[in-house]
């Protein structure tokens, strides 16, 4: 029989707010168009969201599955091409299916070029996988097919439209990349859950180890690269519809993969809400120290291309001091600082 004062010392059933705080979570995304600018939507929201989804996609490889790629922004080109070349050439192609489409495709090529993982590692790893990057930007340039014979080799945004809802204002550009986003997310945080993302860590932590417990190596790693490529695809084509409006093959140089790169190590390696909070840096620190120079004047007062080099040397310095401050990126210190806060609660008995 359970006394009084045992019912006293049993402390309160603890809330799972989890759910109840996602669901009040994206309806406030999804609210961000009725009072955000369009200079917000279109110059920091939406290439925000899209640069934390490449780098989900090569956060699933590098921080999960322990393998590396320098050729991200190849995988997003062969997304972009590919969708808007599904959409020019299938008529009445729906937007969503020509994403995935995009996405599949480029799933295809990282298998094709992720083959080499299976041989080598590293370094050598690493150089093989720049074979991506230089090989797309030179087919897409030099074969006009790609870009509809245009003369210009670029491609163009078609009208953006979802069963006849007209998506091709900023919100409705917005809503687009943020719907598409989230459902990337729930996939991935799945596999990473599942029986394949535990396969990958274990790759990732000790092969050898894996390969003794019967985890087919191989098709693990080939599988990894798959789904690192289908997200980088998907996000190459939101980055030219949503937000370029128009691109060529250069607009997804060897610059753009490294900074897919930086994303996920500024963000935090093995954490999937890092990789947004890495685009976060990644995009907006640079236009927080143009207003900076703005501010003080210096921009009157110096030559633009010595400010822009200024610029340059210091984002550079900030990366550096705050992967020595804080090496397992900034998804570690918000989660730390979320578990401070929730320490200095005091915990609450039931009367």
């Amino acid at each position: 029989m359970t006394t009084v004062a045992s019912t006293i010392s049993n402390r309160a059933a603890p809330i799972n707010w989890r759910w109840p705080a996602t669901l009040a979570g994206l309806a406030a995304a999804a609210t961000v168009p009725s009072f955000a600018s369009d200079y917000w939507l279109n110059s920091l929201i939406i290439p925000t969201i899209i640069m934390g989804l490449a780098g989900l996609g090569l956060n699933l490889l590098m921080g999960y599955a322990g393998l590396v790629s320098l050729g991200s922004a190849a995988f997003m080109s062969i997304g972009a091409f590919s969708a808007y070349n599904l959409l020019l050439r299938v008529p009445l192609l729906p937007l969503p299916f020509a994403l995935v489409g995009a996405g599949l495709i480029a799933a295809a090529f990282g298998v094709l070029f992720g083959l080499p993982s299976l041989r080598i590692k590293g370094f050598y790893l690493s150089a093989s996988t720049l074979g991506a990057q230089f090989f797309f930007e030179w087919l897409f340039t030099n074969f006009h097919w790609f870009s509809n014979d245009s003369l210009t080799l670029t491609i163009s945004a078609p009208r953006l439209e979802i069963f006849g809802h007209d998506l091709n204002s900023p919100g409705g550009r917005y809503l687009l990349v943020l719907a598409t986003t989230i459902l990337l997310y729930w996939l991935a945080h799945n596999i990473v859950d599942s029986r394949i993302g535990r396969d990958w860590m274990a790759i990732r932590d000790m092969d050898t180890a894996a390969a003794v417990a019967g985890i087919p190596i191989g098709r693990r790693k080939l599988l990894a690269y798959g789904v690192s490529s289908f997200f980088c695809g998907v996000a190459g084509a939101l980055w030219t519809f949503c937000y370029l409006g128009t691109a060529d093959a250069h607009a997804f140089d060897l610059d753009k993969s490294f900074e897919v790169l930086f994303i996920v190590i500024i963000g935090g390696s093995a954490s999937l809400a890092g990789n947004f909070l890495g685009a976060a840096f990644i995009v907006l620190t640079p236009i927080a120290l143009d207003l900076a120079v703005l501010g003080l004047g210096l921009d009157s007062r110096i030559d633009h291309g010595t400010v822009t080099n200024i610029l340059r040397v210091i984002f550079g310095a900030i990366i550096i001091l705050l992967l020595i401050k804080e090496p397992d990126g900034l998804a570690s210190l918000v989660g730390r600082f979320a578990r401070l806060i929730s320490t200095a609660r005091p915990n609450r008995r039931t009367p």
